[in-house]
């Protein structure tokens, strides 16, 4: 079975938010236009706590974007976004959510960053995403969302060591950084991932 796998596609990645992806809007027509060809339709949710280790306001002297270290794993310090109950962490109202049906939530431990949709970043907690798309009987795992070089690379990457047949559909998705992208496609390609456009599911 085909699972269609929105990743965060949320107030603040998109224009105006506070962790705006470039041109994120762009997506939403394709997303819309892919959900009835799929059997199963999954969101993941960004749901931060207040005061996330994350947050560069949570480091003093250290600015948004900085690295760092966090639980012993590298760290970019991202501004405030997807707080809990905020308008930045509500799914963009201009997305279809009808065929969603389940939502999963993530990065809620204020102590681990979490960008896959799988796991948290260090994999010591799993969200049960994997579970439930095996429960469902899904074999191949199709990502759309935001961003594409962070939580759609990294959901990417937790599909195909959870053994899903793994396709980024690449007009769906958009990058922070085009760069870091094109380094996550050529890794997610090496391992066993496929890069497709949304065309080639939709004529």
């Amino acid at each position: 079975m085909k699972t269609l796998l929105l990743i965060d596609i949320q107030n603040d990645f998109l224009p105006g938010g506070a962790l705006a992806v470039p041109e994120g809007d762009a997506i939403l027509g394709v997303v819309n236009a892919l959900q009835p060809q799929f059997d199963l339709v999954v969101a993941t949710q960004d749901w931060h706590p207040l005061g996330h280790k994350s947050f560069a306001s949570q480091h003093p002297g250290q600015h948004v974007f900085a690295k760092t270290v966090l639980q012993g794993l590298p760290q970019v310090l991202w501004p405030d976004h997807c707080v809990q109950g905020t308008w930045g962490a509500a799914f963009s109202p201009d997305l279809n959510l009808n065929k969603v049906e389940a939502v999963f939530r993530k990065g809620m431990d204020p102590e681990i960053d979490s960008y896959s949709g799988f796991y948290d970043n260090g994999h010591r907690k799993s969200t049960a995403l994997a579970e439930y798309l095996k429960a469902k009987g899904t074999q191949e795992v199709y990502l759309v969302g935001l961003a594409a070089d962070y939580c759609v690379y990294f959901s990417a990457l937790d599909a195909l060591q959870e053994d899903f047949q793994v396709f980024l559909v690449q007009d769906a998705t958009r990058a922070i950084d085009p760069t870091g992208f094109e380094r996550a496609k050529a890794d997610l390609l090496a391992k066993g991932g496929k890069v497709i456009s949304s065309q080639e599911l939709l004529s």
